[in-house]
C-alpha cells in the first residue's frame, strides 16, 4: 500500500443531502430553503403545464386558425411504381389484396388503402384496395389487369 492506491472506505463517501426542516441548530430549519413567502415555498405546490409566471401563456397568445373536418377519411396512398416493384422481386404474381400490402409493409392493417398513378405498371394485375385515382386505375385496365373497390 502507497499513496497512490489510497481510497477512502466502501461506503464512506456520498453521504446523503442535508436534511432540511429540521431545527435552527441544523442551518436549514425555519423556511427550510424554500425561501419566504411565495406559491413556491407552500406544501404541495406544483406548476401548471406551460405556466409562464402569470403572463398569458404561448397556447393561448398564439390564435386560432383554419378548421379541421371529424369527417375526413386518411388514405394511405400507394404509387403503381412500389406495385411493379413487388412483381419484379417475385413477391407477388398475379392478385394484391390488403393482406399481401400489409405483409410486404405498405400499409397497416386498419388503413385505408388508395393506389395513385404514379410510376408505370407492366404487369397484369388483379388488386383489391379500398380506392384507385382514375389514372391508376386505367394504367392498371391499360396493363390487362383488374381494379376492384373493396
Amino acid at each position: 500500500m502507497n499513496l497512490s492506491n489510497l481510497k477512502p472506505a466502501e461506503g464512506s463517501v456520498n453521504r446523503d443531502g442535508k436534511r432540511l426542516g429540521r431545527g435552527q441548530g441544523s442551518g436549514k430549519g425555519g423556511t427550510a430553503a424554500r425561501g419566504h413567502k411565495g406559491a413556491k415555498s407552500r406544501s404541495g405546490y406544483s406548476k401548471k403545464i406551460g405556466f409562464e409566471g402569470g403572463q398569458m401563456p404561448l397556447q393561448r397568445r398564439v390564435p386560432k386558425f383554419g378548421f379541421t373536418n371529424i369527417n375526413r377519411k386518411e388514405y394511405q396512398g400507394i404509387n403503381l411504381s412500389k406495385l411493379q416493384e413487388l412483381v419484379d422481386k417475385k413477391v407477388v404474381k398475379d392478385t394484391i389484396t390488403l393482406e399481401t400490402l400489409v405483409e410486404n409493409r405498405l400499409a397497416r392493417k386498419n388503413d385505408l388503402v388508395k393506389i395513385l398513378g404514379g410510376g408505370e405498371l407492366k404487369a397484369s394485375l388483379k388488386i383489391s384496395v379500398h380506392k384507385f385515382t382514375a389514372t391508376a386505375k386505367a394504367a392498371i385496365e391499360a396493363a390487362g389487369g383488374e381494379a376492384i373497390s373493396l
